[in-house]
């Protein structure tokens, strides 16, 4: 069993940063990848990072890309998500998730079987 915490949501303007933290804890295996997902009200999970746990390979989707950066810390067992040049419709629930299928490029929240409660992102105008 995986257990998975996330930090660091809050209100900001547009333009500015904020760093997401999730705290892994449980039992842990090599072929995880971590992953973020986000979502708005009345609208689907949406994938937005993911990060290979061995090899640090990530992947993301178009809409962060350039502006959000995936990161891990073996030593604090996290996976963090920098968000940059933030903008309202980056606005949702953002959620930490781990799947066991080996693979980076892996977007369906459907493939992910752990998630953490999620953190609040609000960005206003």
């Amino acid at each position: 069993q995986v257990q998975l915490v996330e930090s660091g949501g809050g209100l900001v303007q547009a333009g500015d940063s904020l760093r997401l933290s999730c705290a892994v804890s449980g039992r842990t295996f090599s072929t995880y990848t971590m992953g973020w997902f986000r979502q708005a009200p009345g609208k689907e999970r949406e994938f937005v990072a993911a990060i290979s746990w061995s090899t640090g390979n990530t992947y993301y989707s178009d809409s962060v890309k350039g502006r959000f950066t995936i990161s891990r810390d073996f030593t604090k067992n996290t996976v963090n998500l920098q968000m940059n040049s933030l903008k309202p419709e980056d606005t949702a629930g953002y959620y930490c998730a781990a799947n066991l299928l080996g693979r980076v490029a892996v977007t369906s929240h459907l493939d992910y079987g752990y998630w953490g409660q999620g953190t609040q992102v609000t960005v206003s105008s």
